[in-house]
């Protein structure tokens, strides 16, 4: 979306949201209004009333909508230079709101929209943590920095504690960078190409508490290793194991092919929908569990499973949906580009005791179109692709396998709205559709939409 579309839907959200509070300003003002006396000149002629009253009453300006946070609420004192929460200085409920405006009407051609889904507490959701380290001189001082890169550059902007990540992961990262002086370890300098520490990466899990610190180094080598873990473990004994990341190439990746465990057993469990879920430094899992569930629980209700479906979970990364999905099926089939993620859903599938599923490492496009090639049938499809969205190949080869139902589960509606003009293309109408604020104060936000075969465009 251009930036002059995206002024454009704020102007005419802003709009809308002052004419509703306009209008529920003078009903409440109509309700809470005495009842007037009876007038006994009311059946004297008309003429006979003053011009005043004669005369229809102006309507009332709209209201300013109240767009700043409500008194009291936290205020982030980086959000001009960081760019990372497009909405951090707005009142959530009008962000909500406004997510939930843009969502409509990139869906209005396919589907009404039955609503979005808030959170209660919208702050410190992010499980997934990231910080970039930096050596930085502030006139004649110089000091090292953790936080975030400013927006479209690669400056470091120094933070201590971020509204929306999770606060024992903030306070993890501001002690790594404590420790730096004391163990003399030097933070990486693209420039001049020196340096050892580049990032610290901190995933927590929510339901079991366990929490895995990665140190992306340019060298597998931490000088004073045996001591450095002691001591971090021994200011935050939650943590449950600690990697070793090398990322020695010029890229803006942040994770590097190579990783060794140096303490615990080198991934930490979750726990959704009531199954536990094994987490790798670079396998995908949702940034917020508490929307993840009220979303699967949703994707899993639109699928309207009854035990007897072949169901694909494709993009499936860890497993998550379709282990959530599998007592109410009769088969499942995972498919996942990334080997991390496939190894994690093996191993989940596994410790969930759940037989009927199975997963493969492919490209989800290629796979769906190797099954219906040789004829193969689905009930029900599960794709949560990336933020680019689906490939006409995986859609194509989707609608030949004729499943009854397509669950599609997106993170950028722009895309969604794409494929679903091509799936209708196939013949298959979106029903239903729910948005999902999982990423909140950021202008993302997830949508699932049930998809199913024939009837009107």
């Amino acid at each position: 979306m251009s930036r002059e579309e995206e002024k454009r839907i704020r102007e005419k959200y802003e709009k809308w949201a002052a004419e509703e509070e306009a209008k529920a300003n003078r009903a409440k003002k109509n309700v809470s209004k005495k009842p007037e006396k009876k007038n006994l000149k009311e059946n004297k002629p008309e003429e006979n009333k003053k011009p005043e009253e004669n005369s229809a009453a102006e309507p009332p300006k709209p209201a300013k909508v109240r767009h700043e946070l409500p008194e009291g609420a936290p205020r982030c004192p980086i959000a001009k230079r960081c760019g990372g929460c497009d909405y951090i200085g707005r009142d959530y409920a009008w962000s909500l709101g406004y997510k939930e405006m843009q969502v409509r009407k990139l869906l209005k051609p396919f589907v009404e929209l039955s609503g979005i889904v808030g959170m209660d507490d919208p702050y410190h959701y992010r499980n997934k943590v990231h910080a970039a380290f930096a050596h930085v001189k502030d006139g004649k001082k110089e000091r090292n920095v953790a936080g975030i890169y400013e927006e479209g550059t690669h400056k470091v902007v120094p933070v201590t504690e971020c509204l929306i990540e999770d606060k024992k992961a903030d306070a993890i990262i501001q002690d790594v960078l404590d420790m730096l002086r004391s163990f003399k370890i030097k933070v990486y300098d693209e420039d001049s190409d020196y340096g050892l520490l580049r990032h610290v990466l901190v995933r927590t899990a929510r339901a079991t508490g366990q929490i895995m610190v990665v140190l992306v180094l340019v060298s597998p080598v931490l000088p004073g290793k045996n001591n450095f873990v002691k001591e971090l473990v021994r200011r935050h004994p939650e943590i449950t194991t600690i990697l070793i990341n090398v990322n020695d190439e010029k890229t803006s990746m942040v994770l590097g092919e190579r990783e060794t465990v140096i303490y615990g057993k080198g991934y930490i469990e979750d726990v959704l929908m009531g199954r536990k879920f094994r987490i790798s430094a670079k396998s995908f899992y949702q940034i917020n569990p508490v929307q993840t569930e009220k979303l699967y629980k949703k994707a899993i209700v639109l699928a309207n499973l009854t035990g007897r479906e072949r169901v694909i979970d494709a993009y499936c990364g860890i497993g998550t949906i379709g282990i959530c999905a599998s007592a109410r099926a009769k088969e499942v089939i995972g498919v996942e580009l990334n080997p991390d993620a496939v190894r994690d859903a093996v191993k989940n599938a596994r410790a969930n005791d759940v037989k009927n599923i199975s997963f493969y490492k492919n490209d989800a496009g290629v796979f769906l179109s190797a099954m219906a090639e040789q004829r193969e049938k689905a009930e029900v499809v599960f794709m949560d692709p990336p933020r680019s969205g689906s490939t006409k190949e995986f859609m194509d080869s989707a609608a030949a396998m004729s499943p009854g139902r397509i669950v599609y589960i997106s993170c950028e509606p722009e895309t969604l709205a794409r494929d679903l003009a091509y799936l209708n293309e196939k013949g298959y109408r979106a029903r239903e559709a729910w948005a999902f604020d999982m990423f909140p104060f950021t202008k993302n936000v997830e949508a699932v939409v049930l998809l199913s075969k024939g009837g009107k465009k």
